[in-house]
């Protein structure tokens, strides 16, 4: 016949201490998870990458308070593109950890005080607009001859329109061609102006890729030709 072995009560309470331990130890380590504080959204000030993203989404913002200043038989279809626009440069700045909203009309001011973070071009595919007369001329911009350097001083971001490679301007009509250099990379690219926005030029998310650098959604330095 066997015998059974049992644990006398210092052993019994010492496995019983040893096993509220551990379980202690366990739900500290899941409070301690729980209530991590998230990272503090970063501010355009504070990034090249979301200064380039809060300019495009200000560009965005006022062709649409143009649009709605002065609207037309196309206007509400305008609108409705970008705000659809500004909903997914919402999301890129929410995934690249930039302040969600922030605005910036082609700033050219406060320089980002830290690198810009790697990030996705911003904007989706949208619904391309129709081609349509640009506001009335003026000097440097729609009046310029061809191959003469035009919207000196201009950053140049992206519309966050999709498509093949395009620009948008408030200073040239459609079917204007023009070179946009960005000087930090050497990188251009020759494109044609399909619609108009509420900047010298706006690159869609196509045009912008062929001359961005990694991360980046602002050109600072940038030379914009008018080639035809």
């Amino acid at each position: 016949m066997s015998r059974r072995r049992t644990l006398g009560p210092k052993k019994k309470i010492a496995l019983l201490v040893s096993a509220m331990t551990v379980a202690g130890g366990g739900a500290f380590v899941m409070a301690s998870t729980s209530n991590a504080t998230p990272p503090t959204p970063k501010a355009a000030a504070e990034s090249t990458a979301c200064l380039g993203l809060a300019t495009a989404l200000g560009n965005n913002e006022k062709f649409i308070a143009d649009q709605k200043a002065d609207p037309d038989a196309q206007s509400e279809a305008r609108i409705a593109n970008r705000e659809a626009v500004i909903e997914e440069i919402k999301r890129k700045q929410e995934a690249s950890g930039c302040t969600v909203g922030e605005s910036a009309q082609d700033s050219q001011t406060a320089q980002p005080s830290q690198p810009a973070q790697n990030g996705e071009q911003a904007g989706g595919a949208q619904a391309s607009e129709p081609a349509e007369s640009a506001p009335a001329e003026n000097a440097g911009g729609g009046a310029a001859a061809s191959g003469q350097q035009v919207c000196n001083g201009s950053t140049v971001t992206l519309s966050g329109e999709g498509g093949a490679p395009a620009a948008s301007s408030n200073q040239f009509p459609a079917g204007t061609k023009l070179k946009v250099t960005n000087l930090d990379n050497n990188k251009s690219t020759t494109v044609e102006v399909t619609s108009v926005s509420g900047s010298c030029v706006l690159l869609n998310n196509a045009a912008f890729e062929q001359v961005r650098e990694a991360g980046k959604f602002l050109i600072r330095r940038a030379v914009i030709e008018k080639v035809g």
